[in-house]
């Protein structure tokens, strides 16, 4: 397996951390896939033997330096890792629910900081890879019945922007992907339209181009969408809350 290359994804039980999963596979890359649910990393198994699961809590520091080891251990290498592990409640973002809030950031922010944390000394000695960090559109500007979410997000997109400036000395490649909507089981949950949205295979397709032909620093997609709120990222907040306003007419709170 030594010549072969390797991705460590979590959150790869399902949405775009599935559909990323099976797409690299798919091109001959052996994958890290790790999630909490193990069952479902072994029907990805099954679905194709390149898969390798790794199940794995994020908000749990140890267990993440103890899988890090695991695969690189398994494989004597890491070429690229996505983190992607994520969680939005859209019913308790409607209300100031504190619990709520900390679990959000603890998934979203912290979980991924838990990941980065495992891999960054080998990286850091490798002087080679690639860290990329699954953030959103939500991490632009702050929307509504989102808070927590997009506050999680919002640290992201930071983070990472921060992190590029330590890993390029480095020679380690830093990548932000931000998606708009994609109908997982996470964006079943909105009781909101939500424009443009895609499949998990549009987003991985999009994600794949981006770390492997393109090698851009943030992946964002679909591109009408992403750019238009890049356009409202832009505005006075006068204006932006104006125009967003109109929006929260669809939301049932």
């Amino acid at each position: 397996m030594e010549d072969k290359k390797v991705i460590w994804i979590t959150g790869a039980s399902s949405g775009i951390g599935k559909a990323l999963a099976i797409k690299f596979a798919e091109n001959g890359w052996m994958v890290a896939a790790s999630a909490r649910r193990e069952n479902l990393l072994n029907e990805l198994k099954k679905i194709n033997q390149n898969i390798f699961p790794f199940p794995l809590d994020v908000t749990e520091v140890d267990a993440c330096k103890l899988v890090a080891k695991d695969i690189i251990k398994q494989f004597n290498n890491i070429d690229i890792c996505v983190f992607g592990t994520g969680m939005h409640d859209p019913k308790s973002e409607k209300k100031f629910n504190l619990d709520k809030i900390r679990e959000i950031m603890e998934v979203n922010y912290f979980g991924t900081m838990n990941s980065i944390n495992s891999i960054y000394d080998y990286f850091s000695e490798k002087k080679n890879g690639q860290i990329s960090i699954i953030s959103s559109v939500a991490g632009y500007r702050g929307l509504p019945a989102a808070g927590a979410y997009c506050a999680s997000k919002s640290a992201l997109t930071s983070f990472a922007e921060s992190l590029n400036f330590d890993m390029r000395m480095k020679n380690v490649r830093v990548s932000l992907i931000s998606p708009g909507f994609i109908k997982t089981p996470m964006t079943d949950q909105n009781d909101f339209p939500m424009p443009m949205i895609k499949t998990p295979e549009f987003a991985a397709d999009e994600i794949y181009k981006g770390l492997v032909i393109k090698k851009s620093f943030e992946i964002h997609f679909p591109k009408a969408f992403t750019y238009f709120l890049k356009f409202l990222q832009m505005l006075p907040s006068s204006l932006y809350f104006k125009l967003v306003a109109r929006g929260m007419k669809k939301i049932d709170y």
